[in-house]
């Protein structure tokens, strides 16, 4: 019997096996179309540096991934715009402390919820933020040391003035709660954003800022911050000398600017579990941690159960400073 076979169709389908098989099993699940991280601030800054990392190393497990700035309001425009998307798993955004356990405090109408709209994949990192004076302050006071600092608070009761990116900002609410576990009255003096806020630090406008160590970094190297302690409960792999506020004293300090990946609400769990493994298998590079470090972030991969269990503990110790600040958005 004699078999007739189609020589090109033949070598067609073992082309687009072989194709196939160099598919990642991901990718295929997740289809053709890209996947998008929704950024919800301007390019640029530590946090779309950090997408656009993910993105970049998770492309082998789920194909073409593009990473989307959405500023405005906070954070708030871009989250929400998340929150109405189609829960497939083709769309996530990067929330953070701001977003995720200080807004729901902040703002009175909030347009969006921070646990019923979304369901966490993982941490991205943790970055701790940092208490600087400049040397010009110190050789004014002599204050080397948080207990310095406090000692000489206490002595001039509000003449001494710490600066911060904004009314509701981590770094405003590091301030709020140091000054209520030490009893010091020190003036918090709010700027449009971290760069101004530092600036009046620089020049003497105000005596000190609880910075995020992302951006306090380059001026701690160049000799223009002295840094005094870090807000995590850890120390900083960037600043192993520096000390933890609780190691000054300040028992249970612990602020720190975390930020990690979510999808819309009723996203299904066996995509969600898909995204987490890629996502956190590329954090636990050593590349990527790397890369992170060299923005004073701590690489931080978590199952989105573990990400959720944060976000509840986050959200009611956020409330109790935002009230102790005062601090408000209408």
């Amino acid at each position: 019997m004699v078999v007739n076979v189609n020589r090109r169709a033949l070598f067609g389908a073992a082309a687009s096996a072989a194709l196939l098989s160099s598919i990642p099993q991901a990718a295929l699940a997740f289809g053709e179309r890209p996947i998008t991280i929704v950024v919800p601030w301007p390019a640029g800054g530590p946090l779309d540096v950090s997408a656009r990392i993910l993105a970049d190393a998770v492309k082998g497990d789920l194909g073409t991934v593009i990473v989307e700035n959405r500023p405005g309001a906070g954070g708030t425009r871009g989250v929400s715009s998340v929150a109405r998307e189609k829960p497939d798993g083709r769309t996530l955004v990067v929330g953070a402390v701001a977003t995720h356990a200080i807004n729901p405090s902040l703002f009175r109408h909030l347009p969006y919820d921070p646990v019923k709209d979304f369901t966490p994949v993982t941490l991205i990192a943790h970055v701790p933020n940092v208490l600087v004076i400049t040397p010009a302050f110190q050789k004014k006071t002599g204050i080397r040391t948080v207990k310095d600092l406090i000692a000489y608070a206490k002595k001039n009761p509000g003449k001494l003035n710490y600066a911060s990116g904004g009314n509701g900002s981590a770094g405003h609410l590091a301030g709020e709660l140091f000054k209520a576990d030490t009893g010091v009255n020190i003036v918090h003096v709010p700027f449009q954003g971290a760069g101004p806020a530092k600036l009046s630090v620089m020049s003497g406008q105000t005596q000190l800022i609880f910075d995020n160590l992302a951006s306090a970094t380059a001026n701690i190297e160049a000799g223009k911050f002295i840094p005094l302690a870090v807000t995590t409960a850890k120390r900083a792999k960037a600043l192993p000398k520096v000390p933890t506020l609780e190691e000054c004293g300040l028992k249970g300090f612990n602020i720190s600017t975390w930020y990690g990946l979510f999808v819309p609400a009723k996203t299904p769990k066996a995509t969600v579990d898909k995204l987490n493994a890629a996502f956190t298998k590329a954090l636990r590079s050593k590349e990527v941690d790397a890369r992170l470090d060299k923005l004073g972030g701590e690489a931080a991969p978590t199952t989105s159960a573990q990400f959720a269990a944060l976000i509840r503990e986050e959200i009611p110790k956020y409330a109790k400073i935002v009230k102790i600040s005062g601090a408000h958005v209408d």
